[in-house]
């Protein structure tokens, strides 16, 4: 289970294993109050040549794993929520992607997954536009750029 916490990801990297993780105050599944440290995790962001470690807790009532990770990002995603909204306003609003680092595929992925998302959960009547479908997909708690299932 993952767990979103305000975190800065510089702090992350320069303290490794020595951050000052937050920790939850019950199981987000049972709501069971003891939690046990359950070690780290290596995920890897954009900006960041090695991955960084993420605390883990571990639930000893139901065996619920519980991830820590920043809230700035969407789960299995590596680029920022807003780095991901701003290339994709740009690329609706003047037909070109922004000159970025990032790979053309990927942003091009990210808009193709964002239309499917749009049809599937908002309907095919979805007359808003893109980016107002982005919002309300965040909203109803969805990854608007995740690859649909």
């Amino acid at each position: 289970m993952i767990w979103s916490v305000p975190v800065d990801l510089k702090q992350i990297h320069d303290l490794g294993r020595d951050y000052p993780w937050p920790r939850p105050d019950c199981c987000l599944r049972c709501r069971n109050w003891r939690l046990w440290g359950h070690g780290f995790v290596t995920r890897y962001f954009d900006g960041f040549a090695d991955g960084l470690l993420l605390k883990c807790f571990r639930c000893p009532h139901c065996g619920c794993v519980i991830t820590l990770r920043p809230e700035s990002h969407f789960p299995r995603i590596r680029s920022s929520k807003e780095t991901i909204r701003t290339h994709l306003s740009h690329r609706l609003d003047t037909g070109r992607w922004p000159p970025s680092s990032l790979s053309r595929s990927r942003l091009r992925h990210w808009l193709a997954h964002l239309r499917r998302h749009i049809q599937a959960r908002l309907t095919s009547t979805w007359r808003l536009g893109v980016m107002a479908g982005f919002e309300r997909l965040l909203t109803l708690g969805l990854v608007p750029v995740a690859r649909p299932i």
